[in-house]
């Protein structure tokens, strides 16, 4: 095989690793990017989850002033 020819399969396979590796990180990211819009869709927000909970240490506070 010619050196030339060589280097031109060489450089066809890093084109073609080069497009793969694209499309997985265009394809991670847009799944990521799914995954937000579905979670604010279905409205599992991990904020509403931590609401509750602030009133209930809030209460807790002036108990334990109460206390000294």
């Amino acid at each position: 095989m010619k050196k030339s020819c060589l280097i031109a399969v060489i450089a066809a396979l890093a084109a073609v690793a080069g497009a793969l590796a694209a499309v997985a990180v265009y394809l991670h990211r847009r799944e990521k990017e799914l995954d937000e819009y579905e979670r604010l869709l279905f409205g599992e927000d991990d904020a509403a989850t931590v609401e509750p909970e602030a009133p209930a240490a809030e209460e807790a506070a002036p108990a334990e002033d109460a206390a000294e």
